[in-house]
């Protein structure tokens, strides 16, 4: 499990780790593209290499060509329900917000089918809030079943489940889930998730190893850009893709990038992402 891995490396020691990157690591950082090691991406994302933007880009693009060509492919997110049991501070779903909450039926579900399929997406996110009474797995598979004559692929971002209910929602159609750690510092995770079953650190960082012994094809990774140092968070996200790739190898992964943006009645992210730091 990844947690043992985890647990073997302090945040404070990694963050002093990145800021004391020099140009020797940077430069053997971008000989490595394509095949380097956390230790090399560590490198990339120190303060130093802020310098270096154009000679990673340039290795950015060449890899992406290599490997994608001239293709981008575009998917939609499709929302069954804001339905939600957690307490997050960050997020308008929070349990404690006063809004209307919405679980699509099955007419919803179909019609919203057939306007992103007109719209020529063939590639679909499901999305829910994270409420096992009234979107556990029943819900999901049932979904699931009645979209997956529409799209080519069918991707889901939804609470946290056992292996065998991933299992169930591959027999059913799903190609990829996606789980968001949000933030890898254990201390500070609490308090932006102080209510709900999402305030059990544990069990969503051991998530992609359920996923991983479910025989998912593809699992997503990253964190809430801002909640906390973004250097120190990405290198955990790359960690962790390597754990994973290296037990679960005939799985595929991808890394997002969310960042928490200002937003009123919200509380204000914690480090700055810029633009550039970004990119």
């Amino acid at each position: 499990m990844f947690d043992q891995l985890f647990y073997s490396a302090s945040w404070s020691d990694i963050e002093q780790k990145i800021q004391s990157v020099n140009e020797r690591d940077i430069q053997r950082a971008i000989a490595h593209a394509g095949h380097g090691t956390p230790d090399d991406f560590l490198a990339l994302i120190s303060p130093l290499a802020a310098e270096h933007l154009p000679a990673l880009a340039e290795a950015s693009r060449k890899l992406t060509r290599k490997r994608f060509g001239n293709t981008i492919q575009m998917y939609i997110p499709m929302y069954l329900s804001n339905e939600c049991q957690n307490i997050c501070t960050y997020c308008g779903f929070r349990y404690d917000n006063q809004l209307p909450r919405v679980r699509l039926s099955d007419e919803q579900i179909i019609s919203e089918a057939e306007h992103i399929k007109a719209m020529g997406f063939d590639h679909v996110l499901l999305v829910t809030g994270e409420a096992n009474k009234t979107v556990g797995i029943d819900y999901l598979e049932h979904a699931v079943n009645i979209i997956r004559p529409f799209f080519q692929n069918i991707s889901i971002e939804v609470q946290p489940l056992e292996s065998e209910e991933y299992v169930r929602l591959i027999q059913a159609g799903v190609y990829s889930v996606l789980v968001y750690q949000e933030t890898y510092h254990e201390a500070n995770y609490k308090h932006y998730h102080p209510k709900g079953k999402k305030s059990n650190f544990s069990y969503r960082l051991q998530t992609p190893d359920r996923l991983g012994k479910s025989g998912i094809h593809k699992i997503g990774l990253g964190v809430l850009l801002g909640l906390e140092n973004w250097r120190v968070d990405s290198y955990f996200t790359a960690l962790h893709q390597h754990y994973l790739q290296k037990v679960y190898w005939k799985t595929r992964y991808s890394i997002s990038f969310p960042r928490l943006r200002p937003a009123i009645g919200m509380e204000s992210p914690k480090y700055e992402l810029s633009n550039r730091d970004l990119v």
